[in-house]
């Protein structure tokens, strides 16, 4: 009998030390207010629909009105998700990949199709540049070392959205235009820094300032229909060519 109540007990502790730990209970509130989150970074998703709806009719200020929204989604919704401790409450969902899909889409797809479709590239050539765009950067977003220990992104961060607007102010001829998208479907995989405007402590000040001078003048030129004069169309490249550009300044090695 000893020597049976002893092995129940060795049993007994073996499935004690083996048996799964109890999940915390996370309360209803937080859960709904962490998976509105969710829902808010999907929106961005929402708007790529919109936008290509409107690509499809050539609305092109429209178009780029509702990928600046979805950026404007894209750059809060972080804040949201850290602030409600998401990836603990929820980590069913993966908020990394809803963002990289939702990404996907607005910051590359879209914009492909658009310069595509808008006749700023040559004709032989823009379904042919349009696809490199989307194959590189989806090849670029599989890249677990796309993001640098400072925040910066290595090579060019497949910003197409932002790129494509500039094509549809600046209005190059077509093959400068297929020129300048090849160029950049390059430097997508060029060993070279970009900034994170809001997350490199390098030279915060000035590129925050950078980013709302190209802001205002985005916004600007928005407002009048993709065509906010030479003045206005120099200054925002100058913005833009910075932002893209900074990160050489300070880092020969992209590594660090």
């Amino acid at each position: 009998m000893a020597r049976r109540s002893g092995a129940a007990r060795k049993v007994k502790a073996a499935r004690k030390r083996i048996a799964p730990k109890r999940q915390v209970e996370v309360p209803a509130q937080a859960s709904a207010a962490a998976f509105s989150i969710h829902v808010f970074t999907a929106l961005g998703a929402a708007c790529a629909m919109l936008a290509l709806l409107a690509a499809t009719r050539s609305e092109w200020p429209l178009m780029f009105a509702w990928l600046g929204l979805a950026l404007l989604i894209d750059g809060i919704d972080g804040t949201f998700a850290r602030h409600l401790n998401v990836a603990k409450v929820l980590p069913r969902w993966s908020g990394d990949t809803l963002d990289l899909v939702v990404d996907f889409t607005t910051y590359v797809f879209v914009p492909a199709y658009a310069l595509a479709a808008s006749g700023l590239l040559p004709h032989p050539v823009a379904i042919p540049l349009s696809i490199a765009i989307v194959v590189s950067a989806a090849i670029y977003c599989a890249d677990r070392q796309m993001k640098l220990p400072d925040n910066s992104f290595r090579g060019f961060p497949v910003l197409w959205n932002a790129l494509a607007f500039h094509l549809f102010v600046l209005k190059f001829s077509p093959w400068i235009t297929a020129a300048i998208v090849t160029v950049f479907v390059i430097l997508t995989f060029a060993p070279y820094r970009t900034i994170h405007p809001l997350r490199v402590p390098q030279m915060f000040a000035a590129n925050v300032f950078a980013l709302l001078v190209w802001s205002a003048l985005a916004l600007y030129a928005l407002l009048r229909g993709l065509d906010p004069g030479v003045w206005a169309a120099a200054a925002l490249t100058i913005a833009g060519v910075y932002i893209l550009g900074a990160g050489l300044t300070f880092s020969a090695n992209p590594e660090r």
